[in-house]
């Protein structure tokens, strides 16, 4: 969903639910683990309160990301949202932490946790509004394509589960006698650290700036492709600045002796498409290249086969032309190099050029190296 004013109204309203379903389950555990003597029950409630703060954040992270851009964000304010993630991943690790002490305490000195019906109630209760939580803000990230939302939806999943293993330990401390409330605490602050750095993991990684998706790449291919006079593309770029905030670049070769004010038009449809299909800002360049000259398709044709066997097989070359002179031909092109090449350009340009002499003994390469900024291996 790329409606802004859509996306921030399912935001705050999530945010609303969250802060009062949180706050409802905190006061009922409270006055469970109070009653029971557990230190798991109130960690779980403890939990639950650390939730609502995150659930406020999340709904101030809504407002502000839906702010119209101005003279200093001209791109907008959509990476607030991403912020707000993260702000919610520390509250979640420090807690987690917070419990984790608090934990190793009951274990080292047990005590005997007194079973209370209402306690196990409570603690049913929990588990099916925590699960209800999980599905509804699942359900609405996806819908909205929301990584704020979906974290919320992880840690209301992981409070489910860590709510059970509280619940079995009352049921084993009822049956057996034994009292694991430390242990089962444990179990809780480790759930909430592992969704604490999940969270912060998936919420950080686009504001590093993290590869686009797959399918993306190949919409974009595929808009692009459809149009006989674009005879490739490269240097694809895609730039998000938040959810709906999405800019693309890219090169599209274009034959040289073809009609520059033809092809141009070509061009700025392929724009409008992209701005109207994947509601993105898009900006295209065109290079001119060699169509119809079968010499130079087959030496282009040639070196690529060659800079795959011998280099790498995910090399890629463009913008080849050959520049004769009265003593060696120049072989001029552009290569994308994988991300995964560890080697500095200065030696991946030595062993691209002495591939390009072994060729041909009066073939000389004049090498633009490229990276790749879609991911790629």
């Amino acid at each position: 969903m790329e409606n802004p004013v859509v996306r921030q109204a399912y935001g705050m309203l999530c945010g609303l639910v969250g802060i009062g379903l949180n706050l409802v389950l905190f006061v009922s555990k409270y006055v469970a683990g109070t009653l029971a003597c557990s230190i798991a029950i109130t960690a779980d409630a403890m939990n639950n309160l650390s939730d609502a703060g995150s659930s406020v954040i999340t709904l101030v992270g809504f407002k502000l990301a839906g702010k119209r851009n101005d003279a200093q964000h001209p791109f907008g304010h959509g990476r607030i949202e991403y912020i707000a993630g993260l702000l919610v991943s520390m509250i979640i690790l420090l807690m987690g932490l917070e419990l984790a002490k608090s934990s190793v305490e009951k274990i080292l000195r047990p005590e005997a946790v007194a079973f209370h019906a209402l306690s196990v109630w409570i603690m049913v209760g929990s588990v099916l509004v925590k699960l209800y939580m999980a599905l509804y803000n699942r359900r609405i990230s996806r819908k909205i394509n929301s990584v704020a939302m979906a974290a919320t939806a992880a840690d209301s999943l992981s409070d489910a589960v860590a709510t059970t293993a509280v619940l079995v330990s009352l049921i084993v401390a009822k049956m057996t006698g034994i009292q694991i409330d430390g242990w089962a605490g444990g179990v809780v602050s480790a759930m909430i650290l592992w969704t604490g750095w999940k969270t912060m993991r998936d919420t950080l990684s686009p504001l590093l700036g993290s590869a686009p998706d797959p399918a993306l790449i190949h919409r974009i291919e595929d808009i692009v492709g459809q149009y006989e006079q674009i005879c490739g593309m490269h240097d694809l770029i895609i730039h998000d600045y938040g959810p709906g905030r999405m800019m693309i670049s890219l090169h599209a070769e274009v034959p040289v002796d073809g009609n520059v004010m033809e092809l141009h038009d070509v061009v700025d449809t392929v724009e409008m498409r992209l701005r109207d299909e994947l509601h993105c800002h898009a900006v295209i360049h065109m290079d001119p290249v060699a169509t119809d000259d079968e010499r130079v398709n087959a030496m282009r044709e040639q070196l690529s086969a060659a800079l795959r066997e011998k280099l790498d097989p995910h090399i890629r070359i463009h913008d080849f032309r050959m520049v004769e002179g009265p003593t060696h031909t120049n072989l001029v092109f552009d290569a994308v190099i994988p991300d995964s090449f560890q080697e500095d350009d200065a030696e991946i340009r030595r062993k691209i050029c002495q591939i390009v002499r072994e060729l041909d003994g009066n073939y000389y390469g004049v090498v633009t190296l490229d990276r790749g900024y879609i991911g790629e291996k």
